[in-house]
């Protein structure tokens, strides 16, 4: 199961006396953070970064980038790290202090995929499931047993709209607990 974060975690590591500053965040931040954190460490070497986001239609689409760094070096083996661990819509951003060694094409590889790998250790880490709006509609008298179950399911209400024969209520949620949702509609025969 794909897991994600919902708030950043911070990670550091010092390599031959380089330092890596890792930052797993949320894929709806990761520009804005990025830009954030190449105004906040100007002095920095390089900021590395990996990400993977999942479309509406399923379809990964997966990004890293070496800044400067030798070619496939940093941002592949961050990559790999964010696959291996099956995390998804997130990414993680590798800030590089240099610190006068080489490292060598290993050794690079073994600190950025190692920072990114302490960040997720660091993480707060969630099942990610799809989210998913659906629009439900009632009757007066079974409006009671819909706001219940509602309640119960935890999902959020995003309008209410009543009309003639009863209410259409939108929500939003896991398609998992929409799911728990629909089979209670159909105990009620409003499908």
């Amino acid at each position: 199961m794909s897991q994600t974060v919902q708030t950043e975690a911070f990670a550091e590591l010092e390599e031959k006396k380089s330092r890596f500053l890792a930052f797993l965040v949320p894929i709806d931040q990761f520009a804005t953070r990025l830009d954030e954190l190449r105004i906040e460490h100007r002095k920095a070497s390089h900021h590395v970064t990996a990400f993977r986001r999942i479309h509406d239609d399923d379809h990964i689409e997966e990004g890293a980038k070496d800044d400067g760094e030798p070619a496939g070096t940093s941002g592949m083996p961050m990559l790999k790290v964010l696959i291996g661990r099956d995390l998804i819509n997130c990414g993680v951003i590798v800030v590089r202090y240099f610190g006068g060694t080489k490292l060598g094409a290993g050794g690079l590889a073994r600190a950025y995929s190692g920072a990114a790998s302490m960040a997720i250790d660091a993480a707060s880490l969630s099942l990610w499931q799809r989210i998913v709006k659906k629009t439900i509609t009632g009757r007066f008298d079974q409006t009671s047993d819909i706001e219940r179950q509602l309640s119960l399911l935890e999902l959020d209400i995003l309008d209410r709209s009543y009309h003639a024969e009863g209410v259409d209520i939108s929500v939003q949620g896991p398609q998992s607990v929409i799911e728990e949702l629909d089979a209670f509609m159909q105990e009620l025969n409003l499908y």
